[in-house]
């Protein structure tokens, strides 16, 4: 399921563009010296990274909890069928602005990457990467829904880590060039994006269910378990 952490990385940069391309663009980098400016922009990128990590370690360990219980299987079930339902009946979801609840710490984070922005100092560049991990934004709410149902902490941790990690290259790129893909191009990975969305979301709920196809639907562990204790 990691791979699908990449997909959703690679595919999400193209409105990531859209997104938080403004402040990839507006980064204080030097422009005149091109070790500087390759490190400033890997130090911002570390910032996104470890946010993301973070994120997905909080939500790994709630993940545990329910592999704990046992409701790691219907979790992924859940996840996936509310990831299919996203795309075919968004209007279910608007009605709830998720944000609600944390539009003053987003102000926040808003005022201080306004501040960051005008800095140059060494740490600048990871501060502002590390506040842009908290803004809001669907694709990394999908994101997230695979970190919860990863069995441990570090498993969530590595899954949002993975997702940023397939952000890097277009983010990479409108530093660099600006906005470089033209509307046609992005239209047609904007369209891209939710046959996507679905079909992980039809992973999800192939692997929540057990099946026994190795990579895809992998047997329970308690299922294993039992097999293997018959052989005996």
């Amino acid at each position: 399921m990691f791979l699908s952490a990449i997909i959703f990385g690679l595919l999400g940069s193209f409105h990531c563009i859209g997104m938080c391309g403004p402040i990839a663009f507006m980064l204080p980098v030097d422009r005149t010296n091109k070790v500087k400016q390759f490190f400033q922009i890997t130090s911002y990128h570390f910032g996104r990274l470890f946010t993301y990590s973070l994120i997905g370690f909080l939500f790994g360990l709630l993940g545990k909890g329910f592999y704990f219980f046992g409701f790691q299987q219907q979790l992924s079930i859940i996840v996936g069928v509310l990831m299919i339902l996203a795309i075919f009946v968004p209007k279910t979801f608007q009605k709830y602005n998720f944000s609600n609840p944390i539009n003053k710490l987003v102000m926040k984070v808003k005022s201080s990457l306004g501040k960051e922005l005008k800095k140059k100092g060494n740490d600048t560049f990871f501060t502002i990467g590390f506040l842009n991990g908290f803004l809001p934004c669907g694709l990394v709410y999908m994101a997230v829904f695979g970190a919860l149902t990863t069995t441990n902490m570090l498993s969530g941790s590595l899954y949002m880590f993975l997702f940023g990690l397939g952000t890097i290259p277009l983010m990479t790129a409108v530093v660099y060039v600006g906005n470089f893909a033209n509307g046609l191009v992005r239209k047609r990975i904007q369209q891209a994006i939710p046959y996507v969305v679905v079909f992980i979301g039809v992973l999800f709920i192939l692997r929540g269910l057990g099946l026994g196809i190795p990579y895809v639907s992998p047997l329970p562990v308690t299922d294993i378990h039992n097999s293997v204790e018959g052989c005996h």
